[in-house]
Formats: C-alpha cells, structure tokens, sequence
C-alpha cells in the first residue's frame, strides 16, 4: 500500500474514533438517549487518540518516515500526504510543522500560512489565475506540472466588486464562498482605476497599525464570519500612471508597506508564522487542507516611517520594430501579448545592484483567454502578488 494511502486511512481511522466518541457524547446529553445516570464521555475521543497505535509510534521511526515523505511529495495532489501526516495526530502534527520548511527555503505550499510567506529567492513560484467574467471571480492555482498551464492545485479566490468610490476584490482561501471565515485579505482602488491598496486581514508582523479612514470599514457580517478577527492592515499601495489612450505602456508602483528594503540587502523580511484559530468552524470548509494555528509574528520587525520601504516598478519594454509593438521577455511563460502583461522589479533606490532589471519579482501575463500566468519570488507573498496582479484585470480609459 502506497504511504499516501496509509496516511489518509490513518487520518480515517482517528477520525471514526473522534466520530463515535462524539455521538456518545452527544447521547448523554440531556434528552439524549442514553442511560440515566450513565457519565459523560466526553473525554473518551481524546483517550482513544492518546492510545491509538498510530500516536505510539517511535519518534526517531516517525521522523525518518515522514522527512521521506517530506521530501518525496514535492508537488500537488502528492503533497496532500504531508497534510494528512499533520491530522493524524498531535504528536504527528508537531512532527510534521518542524520538519516543514517555510516558501524561501522550500519553494512549496503546504499550509495555508505558506501563501502569506515570503516566497523563494534563487527561483520563481509559477502559478497562474484563471478569470471567470461571468461570476466576476478569479482563481489562483499552483501549477502540477512542468506545463505552462494544468488543472493545478487551488490557493486563493477573489471575486470582484464594484463600490460608489471604486472598485473592490476580496481575497478568500475558498473558491466559492468568502463568507466561511476564509477571507484574509483585499484589495481596493480609487475612483479612477490608477491607485490601489492591498490589506490584510491580519496584522502583517509586529506593530501593525489597522488603517483608520472611509476606506478601512470592517468587513461586514453578512461577507465574513464574525468570528474572525478581520482587520484593514495596509501592506502596499499600487499606483498606475495615466495614459489616457496613448500608445505608450502603463507604468506602475508598488510600494510595499510591510517589507523594509533590508530585506533586500541580506536581511529577512518579516513573516506570518500562523493564522488566527477561532472557536467556530474555522476553515472547516476550506478546500485547500485544514491547519489549526495562531498568528505569531513575534520575530518579525514592522518597516517603520523613519525606514525606507521597498518600491516595485514595472521593467520597461522594448520596442520591437518589425512587430511594431512593446516588447518583454518571459522566457516563454507568455504566449499573448496584452497591456496587462508586466514583469515588476525592484527600483533603484531598493536594490541598487538592479540597475540593469535582470532580478524580476513578479511577472504576470496572457497565456489564452482567461488564463493567465503569475510568477513571483522573495520578497513578496503569493497573497501579495495575487493582489498586485487583480489590479491589473481592472480596466480604466485612464490606463489604456
């Protein structure tokens, strides 16, 4: 039997004993059916995992297991065992989230907290978002394989909105539904489609201030359960150039609120170590796995005002005469040429090592209809690059 399969029949089993435990517990409830008298079982599930076989397994046999398994499942729908290895158990779970690199060492996603952390610095994460007109939604996915487009594994939504004061994308770990306790984050425009503002729902690292302002409403009831503390906390703000109708490709910048350019110059760059657990159905229904944690952001430093910030600017494209058009390399990762493609590197003044923009850390681009490649690096997040590149899709005569 292939270890994957054990893991989920592992993950079964526990979970029939959590089950009937359950039931027992519920039935000695008043008016339930058990016997008068009878004592609550409510400890009873937690005593059959203490003694389950698979919580007695020797931690040096556990280990050597599952850093193979770590190892060997380096891409979806195969990762899904590392996952299912942290459910079995606490003393699985505790394994398991020490055994687990973070993105910028790892280049993999294994918890949902992953797509909030920084990502590799010597290679790309290549993703892309599938747009849905429709439903007004767009999908972020990891690629499964070396193709340029598959079914991928699903990692974020967002679903658009129009608002008197501009336009509005909402940031969900569900592709369905943004109402669950799975939103963490937005991303906001003005009036004119040509500034946005990225928020998170959490703080970013220690010391973030929530963002006070007619734009920083909490998000209401009715879209978010509230149950999750959600927050405004602003960590970049995206500005287009206008070009009102002009020839010319659009311009842009990002500054990047939470991330100071030391990051940039050797130092690291701060990071969500875990997301809020609330006492309700907390990602209970989150497709892309179950993780219970705590947001922990204790060794992470907030880019104060005194500290200079890192600035994205889009690299600029070379004309191309007998194409009589702007042109950029994507090493083949882009097949349609779009006013929305870009490939966004770090400005002079943040890395100045860069003057000649060969260091991308975002490229996005049209592959066919709909679909569209996403490829980022340290030091932002797929959550930050997510967000950057909605802004993208938002069409303003300003800008084109």
């Amino acid at each position: 039997m292939p270890f994957s399969s054990m893991i989920q029949e592992m993950k079964g089993e526990i979970g029939a004993i959590s089950s009937r435990g359950l039931l027992r517990f519920r039935s000695d409830r008043p008016g339930g059916h058990a016997a008068a008298g009878r004592a609550p079982a409510a400890a009873e599930p937690f005593e059959a995992l203490r003694e389950s076989c698979w919580a007695q397994v020797p931690p040096e046999l556990l280990r050597m297991v599952l850093v193979r398994v770590e190892d060997e499942e380096a891409r979806w729908p195969g990762r899904s065992a590392v996952v299912a290895s942290a459910g079995v158990c606490r003393c699985w779970r505790a394994v398991v989230k020490e055994m687990v690199r973070v993105p910028e060492e790892s280049g993999k996603f294994t918890f949902p907290i992953s797509l909030k952390q920084p990502g590799p610095r010597d290679a790309p994460i290549k993703c892309f978002i599938r747009r849905n007109r429709v439903t007004q939604s767009y999908s972020l996915c990891v690629g499964v394989t070396d193709a340029l487009a598959d079914d991928g594994k699903f990692l974020l939504a967002a679903r658009r909105s129009r608002r008197s004061a501009g336009t509005e994308y909402l940031i969900s770990l569900d592709a369905k539904n943004t109402s669950k306790g799975t939103y963490i984050g937005k991303l906001r425009s003005n009036f004119l489609g040509t500034k946005f503002t990225v928020y998170d729902a959490h703080p970013p690292c220690a010391g973030a201030v929530v963002s006070k302002g007619p734009s920083a409403h909490m998000i209401g009831s009715a879209q978010v359960s509230p149950g999750v503390p959600a927050g405004n906390y602003p960590i970049s703000h995206i500005s287009y150039e206008a070009t009102f109708g002009s020839r010319a490709p659009r311009k842009m910048n990002c500054v990047m609120d939470s991330i100071p350019v030391s990051a940039i110059k050797g130092e690291t760059a701060p990071m969500q170590t875990g997301l809020p657990s609330v006492n309700s159905n907390y990602f209970a229904s989150v497709p892309f796995f179950r993780k219970s944690g705590r947001l922990d952001s204790s060794g992470a430093q907030l880019a104060t005002q005194n500290e200079a910030k890192i600035v994205l600017k889009n690299k600029s494209p070379r004309w191309h005469e007998p194409l009589q058009c702007w042109c950029l390399n994507f090493h083949g990762r882009v097949t349609v040429a779009s006013v929305k493609n870009f490939q966004l590197v770090a400005s002079g003044e943040s890395d100045p090592n860069n003057q000649d923009d060969d260091d991308v850390i975002l490229q996005f681009g049209k592959i066919v209809k709909d679909l569209f490649t996403m490829d980022y690096r340290y030091p932002i997040s797929a959550f930050q690059a997510f967000a950057i590149c909605l802004s993208s899709f938002d069409t303003k005569i300003t800008r084109e």
